[in-house]
């Protein structure tokens, strides 16, 4: 059983000094020790605990950890870089004063490691060993892109109606006597989406989101949704990279680096739109870099859609 454990440990700690190797490979710091002492990678035999991801600064002074039950599949690989974002993000800001530690706003926290999942390109895959020499035909593209759309792309009006709802329930234009009606009018409005029966107002479908009755804000996502492909096309352009956007990987390139590690190190010193923009050089939100990313999946199911009337 130790023997097991030792083996589960170190599989855990080599994938997540992969995603470390990615950061520190744009001129960023290596992980403090105590990130390897005190951080939880994987499930521990003595107790019970929450296995969902998170990342924590537990003094605002460079004690980072995340928490997880690592194994070794594609989701956990890709939610270590994702979670090591967060991390970094707290050792660039870790030098201002408290009230400014935090994201410019609460899409960016979300958004960084999610920027660099979005440079684990087949190339990228090949590079460190994991995967063989890519040959991606036309049908392989469009099979990658309409995988990472239907996770991307498909969450923007999710992510935009769940908050829709509540900012209603908090201004008073949805009362408590239409809850569910207006919970399901949203996901009509939105999503296109229909409940397969009726469904009063005798149920709570809104709960069934944790969000909800957790009372966490939720555009953060949806902010984060649209950022990230902002930042990742603004780095790669930093990294003189020429093709096509989903192809980009900016992996080792110090000047896509510097200007990441900059943004990193504001916080919440300024307005988000000015960090926004010394990194994009626009200060509003841009979601050209989603239609640039999936050109190639747009282009496709125009052909495919000819002549259809899509829609609801």
């Amino acid at each position: 059983m130790r023997l097991e454990r030792e083996a589960d440990l170190a599989v855990a700690r080599g994938m997540t000094e992969r995603a470390e190797d990615f950061y520190t490979s744009l001129g960023m710091p290596k992980l403090p020790a105590s990130f390897w002492d005190k951080a939880q990678l994987v499930k521990p035999r003595d107790r019970d605990v929450v296995c969902h991801a998170s990342a924590w600064d537990m003094n605002l002074a460079g004690d980072v950890r995340i928490k997880m039950c690592i194994k070794p599949n594609e989701e956990d690989f890709t939610t270590i870089y994702h979670e090591l974002g967060h991390v970094y993000y707290y050792l660039a800001y870790n030098d201002l004063p408290p009230l400014f530690q935090s994201g410019a706003n609460d899409g960016f926290h979300e958004a960084i490691g999610d920027t660099v999942v979005l440079s684990l390109t087949p190339d990228y895959l090949h590079s460190i060993g994991l995967v063989g020499k890519p040959r991606q035909s036309d049908q392989a593209v469009i099979n990658a892109q309409m995988r990472m759309a239907l996770a991307k792309v498909a969450f923007l009006p999710f992510g935009l109606m769940i908050d829709r709802w509540r900012w209603g329930v908090f201004d008073g234009s949805i009362t408590p006597d239409r809850y569910n009606e207006a919970w399901w009018a949203l996901k009509a409005q939105y999503q296109g989406v229909a409940p397969v029966q009726m469904r009063g107002e005798d149920y709570f479908d809104a709960g069934a989101k944790y969000h909800v009755p957790g009372n966490t804000p939720y555009t953060r996502y949806f902010l984060a949704h649209i950022l990230q492909f902002q930042f990742y096309r603004a780095l790669c352009d930093a990294a003189g990279y020429q093709g096509p956007l989903h192809q980009c990987s900016f992996y080792g390139n110090k000047e896509a680096g510097q200007k990441f590690w900059s943004m990193l190190k504001k916080g919440q010193s300024q307005p988000w739109p000015e960090t926004l923009k010394e990194l994009t050089g626009s200060g509003e939100l841009d979601a050209t870099a989603i239609l640039d990313y999936f050109a190639p999946l747009q282009a496709w199911l125009k052909e495919q859609n000819q002549g259809r009337s899509c829609g609801w």
